[in-house]
C-alpha cells in the first residue's frame, strides 16, 4: 500500500478506472470513470513527486504493477495544478470532475475556493476523508450545516456530503489499543494528552478497565514527577508536583506567528483570485462594488484587530 492520504486516494482512483468487467459498473459510473483528476495542493503535489522518486520503496505488490506499466501516480486524466491560476481555472471549467485540495479541515488554503464555488452546486460532491475537528469549517458542513461563512460571505450548502473515516491520519480507538496490547513490557502509566475531551475520557476508562494501566490526563500547565519514588514508580503511579496558570507561553507566541504566516499565504492567494475577477471584462458592475464592499470589511477587521 502507499502510505500518504492524497497517494492512497489516487491509487484507489485508478483501480476505479481499470475495471473493465462488469459493464454495469461501467454504466453507472461511466462519467465519473472518465473524469480528469486535479491535485490541487502544493504540499500534496510535492509528496507525490517524493513518492515518484522512490518506487524503489513501494510494497512489491506495488513495484510489480509499476513494472507492468500501472503506476498509480501517473494515469491519464491525472494533473497537478501548480500555480492559483490553474487552480482558479477548475473552478470556470463546467466538464465532470476529481478535484483533491487541502487543507484537511478546510481552514486555509485552495479548498476554501473550491468549496466557495461547488457548495451551492447540488450536483457537486464534498467528499471528506479525515477528521474534522471540532470548531473548523470542515465539521460544520460535516455536521449538516444549511449554510457557511467563507471569504465573509454566506454559502448555501446544497451539495452532497460524504464522509470516508477509513483514510483518517488518526488511529481509532481499537487502533490505540492494540498499540498498547503490543508491547512486551506493558506500560505502568499512561498519560492521554491528544484529542477531544469526550474521547479522551472514553479511552481512558477503556485502558483501565480493560489494559488494567493507570491513565492521566494532564491539564494545562501541570507538571509531573514520573519515577521518583522506587515503589510508586514500580506501581505506576505518578504525582503531580506543579501547576502553573495559562499564561503566554514561547508556544502560544509561535503559534500566533505560525497562524499570521498562515493568513499572509491566505491573502496572498485571495489577492491572485480578486485581481483576476477584476480584471474580466464580463464582470457586473454590481459585481465589483460587492466585491469591493467584501474588501472594506476584511479592512474593518484587521484594523479592529490591530487596534484591540
Amino acid at each position: 500500500m502507499l502510505y500518504g492520504r492524497t497517494q492512497e486516494i489516487l491509487y484507489e482512483i485508478n483501480k476505479l478506472k481499470e475495471v473493465k468487467d462488469d459493464d454495469e459498473f461501467r454504466r453507472k459510473y461511466k462519467t465519473l470513470m472518465k473524469s480528469n483528476v486535479f491535485v490541487d495542493s502544493p504540499l500534496a503535489i510535492s509528496a507525490t513527486e517524493v513518492f515518484r522518486e522512490n518506487t524503489n520503496l513501494f510494497e512489491e505488490q506495488i513495484q510489480e504493477e509499476i513494472m507492468r506499466g500501472d503506476n498509480p501516480l501517473e494515469f491519464p486524466g491525472l494533473k497537478f495544478t501548480q500555480t492559483a491560476d490553474e487552480s482558479k481555472a477548475l473552478n470556470e471549467d463546467d466538464t465532470p470532475s476529481i478535484i483533491i485540495s487541502a487543507s484537511g479541515m478546510c481552514e486555509v488554503g485552495r479548498i476554501k475556493h473550491h468549496l466557495k464555488h461547488n457548495l451551492w452546486n447540488p450536483k457537486s460532491t464534498i467528499l471528506f476523508v479525515g477528521y474534522q475537528a471540532v470548531g473548523t469549517l470542515g465539521h460544520n458542513i460535516v455536521n449538516g450545516a444549511k449554510t457557511v461563512k467563507i471569504f465573509g460571505e454566506e454559502i448555501a450548502v446544497n451539495a452532497r456530503i460524504e464522509y470516508i473515516e477509513g483514510y483518517s491520519g488518526h488511529a481509532d480507538q481499537e487502533g490505540l489499543m492494540n498499540f498498547i496490547y503490543s508491547f512486551i513490557h506493558k506500560p505502568k502509566h499512561i498519560f492521554l494528552v491528544h484529542g477531544e475531551a469526550e474521547a479522551q475520557n472514553t479511552l481512558e476508562e477503556k485502558i483501565q478497565q480493560d489494559a488494567g494501566i493507570p491513565v492521566t490526563i494532564p491539564e494545562f500547565g501541570e507538571t509531573y514527577e514520573i519515577g521518583a519514588v522506587e515503589e510508586q514508580a514500580s506501581a505506576g503511579k505518578v504525582e503531580m508536583t506543579n501547576k502553573i496558570e495559562r499564561r503566554i507561553t514561547t508556544t502560544i507566541r509561535r503559534e500566533v506567528i505560525d497562524r499570521l504566516e498562515k493568513l499572509k499565504e491566505e491573502l496572498k492567494d485571495m489577492d491572485a483570485y480578486v485581481r483576476q475577477d477584476i480584471d474580466d471584462d464580463k464582470l457586473k458592475d454590481e459585481d465589483i462594488f460587492r466585491i469591493n464592499e467584501k474588501i472594506k470589511d476584511l479592512e474593518k477587521q484587521i484594523i479592529n484587530v490591530i487596534e484591540g
